[in-house]
Order: structure tokens, then sequence, then C-alpha cells
């Protein structure tokens, strides 16, 4: 929770929420990162846990909501995004709580939609070839990161640098108008929710953030990461002759 020594520095309700699942490791350096005087609440959701990621959550005094199984990535963020909006959050700030993203950055996602300048803010990973594999990122990701960013921008006429970071800002609004309720829960369901807004029309824009991989951050294997990278292309696709038709329409 915000110190209260700390003068808040945005008049909007801030929740940064943690989709969390055995973050035991990586959960207290993520949240030291997180400027708090940008932020009203943190809410952790774990998802079946079987470490002490909700015992120290607890213990850093963040607000929790524990999952009794493990329900998936996509069920996770549901829950989060559905509570913040319960709490009345002006602004969501999405990230992973496995120190993978630098959580200072927080504070740049949040000032661009207050300001107006974006209705969804996203932290890319991809600043350079060089930064990816200086931060660890495996060549395959970086590599398949690559092509199915390429195809989705193709797909949806947007220029993002990348599409599947989980670090992300939302208006209030976005999520209000969105039906990420009916998304997949695995990880496919950050690709739905993309390819959501760009067909309502919301500003999507991003600012560069430093990768950190570590053995302790989160991952899929390559069996999942194959079947995600095939719906993701499946999705693309279908918003693109989707749009094609409305468009010859």
């Amino acid at each position: 929770m915000p110190n209260a020594k700390n003068k808040k520095a945005t008049t909007k309700n801030v929740i940064v929420i943690l989709p969390a699942l055995n973050a035991e490791k990586t959960l207290e350096k993520t949240v030291d990162e997180i400027p708090k005087e940008m932020v009203s609440e943190i809410l952790l959701v774990d998802d079946g846990s079987v470490d002490g990621t909700v015992e120290l959550a607890k213990k850093l005094g963040l607000t929790v909501h524990a999952h009794e199984t493990n329900l998936g990535y996509g069920a996770n963020q549901k829950t989060c995004y559905k509570i913040a909006l319960e709490k009345g959050a002006d602004i969501i700030v999405m990230i992973h709580p496995d120190y993978q993203y630098d959580a200072k950055i927080i504070k740049y996602l949040v000032s661009f939609i207050e300001e107006g300048y974006a209705d969804v803010m996203l932290g890319s990973r991809i600043r350079s070839r060089r930064d990816a594999a200086n931060g660890g990122m495996p060549a395959y990701k970086y590599f398949s990161n690559r092509f199915l960013t390429f195809c989705e921008n193709v797909a949806s006429g947007q220029n993002l640098s990348e599409w599947h970071t989980g670090m992300r800002a939302y208006k209030r609004e976005v999520l209000e108008n969105i039906n990420f309720q009916n998304n997949s829960n695995d990880f496919i369901f950050d690709t739905q929710v993309l390819f959501q807004i760009v067909e309502k029309g919301y500003r999507i824009a991003d600012v560069p953030v430093p990768v950190r991989y570590y053995l302790e951050s989160s991952s899929i294997n390559f069996k999942r990461s194959l079947k995600y990278g095939i719906l993701t292309l499946l999705i693309a696709i279908r918003h693109f002759f989707k749009q094609f038709f409305i468009i010859r329409k």
C-alpha cells in the first residue's frame, strides 16, 4: 500500500494489479519498484500458488484475493479487472510480479493516460535486439515475438513495438466497454483484449521498458508457446478479414 508520507502525484484512482502464480521469490522486488506516490492500491490475485505468495503479499500490505484452485492466466486477470473496477479505479495497471518488468515505468504509463495521449499504454520489452539479448530474453522468444507482433500490426493497422507484454495500463472506460469476461482463461487472453480494444477504436501507445529474465521469471514451455502462437495468428487473421469485410461494405 502507498506510504502515507508520500504525496500522491496524480488525482486519479490508480490501482496496480498483480496476477500471481508462485511469485514468492520475485514479488517483494517487484512491489518495491512500484512508485507508491502514483498508486492508490496494489491488488494481488493469486491463482492457486503452492508457495508463500499469498502470505508474503499480506505481509507487504497488499490487497489479496486468492482463487481456491488454479483457473488460468486469463481467469486471473478477469478477477483482477473485475475487483479493480468495483473499487472505482480510474486507471488500472497490470504488471506481472515476476520482476521481469521495471515497475518504475508505471509512472509514465499512468501519465500518458492521465494527460489524454492514449487510452491504453503498453510497456515494450523490445527496444533493440541487443537490449533483449542483454536482458536474457531467449532467442526463440525474441524472434517469435517479432514475427507475431509484425503479423498483428499488419492485421490491425497498428504500429506497436510489442503485443505480448505483461505490463499494461488501461483507462477505466476501456475495460468497461470490451467484453473481456468472454475471453479465454489461458494466455491468449492478452491478445484477445488488444484486438477488442482496436475494434472499439481506442488509442494504444507504448513506452520502452528494460527486460530482465531470471530463472524465477514466469514462462510457458515450448508446446504451450507453439499453441499460443497459432492461436494468436488465427485471432489476427479473423480480425483482418472482419475489418476487410466491414470496409468493403
